[in-house]
This record gives C-alpha cells, structure tokens and sequence, in this order.
C-alpha cells in the first residue's frame, strides 16, 4: 500500500512536470530569438514573426495547463479544444489533450491524441514518454518499453530520469523486478535528487535483505526537503532492522512531528513494523 500510493503521488507529479517542461520549451520558441533565412541572409526570428493563430493557440495552452494543474481537468480539457481549433497543427495541444483524456480514464481517445502528437512531431522525446505511460496503463508494457526507450534515445532530451522512472515502474507492474531495478539505477545516475527513484531502490533493497544499500538511498532522501511520511517510515525500518536504534528514534521524531495524522504515524504507534 505504501508504495503504490507513493507511485501514483509522484508518477502524476513527473508526467505534469514532464508536460510543463515541454509547453514551456514550446511556447519560447515561439517568443524566443533563434534564426531565419530571409534573401539569404540570417536574421533574428522574434515574436512578432509568430503567427496569429500560434499567439491564440498558446494562450489557450497555458491556461489548459494551469487548469489541469489545479485539478480542474474538463476546464483544461475546454481550453485545449480552443487551442486546436486555432491552430490543428500544434502538437503540444494535441500532447496536453492526451494527459487529459489519461487523467479522465478514456484511454482510446488519449491513445488517438497521442498519436496525432507525434504524426506532427515524430521527434518529440516528451510526447513519447507522455504516450508510454498511457501504453503501460493499458498494460501494453512492451510497447510502453518501446516509447519510452525512443525518448530516452533523443539526442538533448532533458527529463531522462522521470523516463528511467516510468520505466522502471512499469516494469515493476509488470514483474520485471530486475530490469525495474536497473532503470531505476540509471535514474538515479542520471539524478540522484529523485524521490521516486531513491525511495524504490531504498524500498528494493530492504525486500531483498540488502540492509547497507537499502540505508543508503533512504537516508540520501531523508535528509532531504522531499523526505515524505512513506520515505520516513521506510527509514526507520531500516534503521530498526540495522539495530541502529538512536536513527531510528531521530527518524519517529520526524515523522510524528511532521506527519502526525499519517497512517505510517500510526502504523508507528501500533508497532506494526512489518506492514
């Protein structure tokens, strides 16, 4: 219970972050300077270049993406018809109109939004993680290993550890346990302040008996802002199990003083460590 809540909290926050890096990096190419070719000669391309339709769309786009942060996902959904209908060439509403029909549940039209994403732009490395998910949510985990190892593959491609991650938790839904833990790993390489990634290698690591490396990454993410009630309760397992019992303190301090109407703070009180 604890992981699979754990997941799906920070699995939801990586694909909204993945989504706001992507419409960003959009939305400054469109105001930003890179260059164009006029009679030959090389100028400047700025925003007064951007046409109309692009401006509309846009601003559609950003308060879809505001909306569907705050939760409010047919309001999102409403502003990405409008985006489309001033610009149907844009990939990024059609990438923004998948993670909303993902988020509603209807997995064929997100499916079909996806893949008009990527039939404008088949070199989009956050479309292809985007659909991934949704692949691994239908249970088409070969396909979702498909789509997510293309966007790992894109040259420049920046959000490489939240795909490692996805990865590795869909390989873990489908028991691939050690090719999870290996995906994890090269999350972890890639950046080692990853809360998921840290917290399931920690995890992984207790199952198998591997106290040491088990207290490793759990007490990398303990000690830092992104600890959490699960990553705490985590840690003083481990510690408990390691007999280090003054840690083991320190880290029920946290969590009742942190996180005191959690259910890992009253699985604490209850004694019950091996939940």
């Amino acid at each position: 219970m604890v992981d699979r809540d754990l997941f799906q909290k920070v699995a939801r926050g990586l694909v909204l972050l993945a989504l706001l890096t992507s419409v960003c990096a959009a939305m400054l190419t469109g105001c930003g300077s890179t260059n164009q070719t006029v009679a030959g000669q090389t100028e400047s391309f700025t925003e007064s270049d951007e046409p109309e339709s692009r401006k509309r769309a846009t601003n559609r786009l950003r308060l879809a993406v505001l909306y569907f942060s705050d939760g409010k996902t047919t309001i999102a959904l409403d502003e990405v018809k409008q985006a489309i209908a001033a610009d149907p060439n844009w990939f990024e509403a059609y990438s923004m109109r998948g993670l909303i029909y993902m988020r509603l549940g209807d997995f064929p039209l997100a499916d079909a939004s996806f893949q008009k994403a990527l039939s404008l732009n088949p070199a989009s490395a956050e479309v292809k993680h985007n659909y991934g998910v949704l692949l691994c949510k239908q249970g088409r985990s070969a396909d979702a290993k498909k789509m997510f190892t293309q966007a790992l593959d894109t040259a420049g491609y920046g959000r490489r550890s939240n795909t490692w991650t996805e990865l590795a938790i869909c390989q873990l839904s489908s028991g691939q346990t050690g090719e999870a833990e290996t995906s994890f790993l090269r999350a972890y390489e890639v950046d080692p302040a990853n809360p998921v990634a840290g917290y399931k290698l920690a995890s992984l690591f207790f199952q198998k008996g591997d106290l040491t490396r088990a207290q490793f990454y759990i007490r990398r993410l303990n000690n830092s802002e992104q600890a959490s009630a699960e990553s705490l309760w985590l840690g003083i397992k481990v510690e408990r199990r390691l007999r280090n019992f003054e840690a083991q303190a320190q880290l029920s301090t946290q969590l009742k003083k942190r996180f005191p109407q959690s259910r890992e703070a009253l699985a604490m009180d209850r004694g019950n460590f091996d939940e």
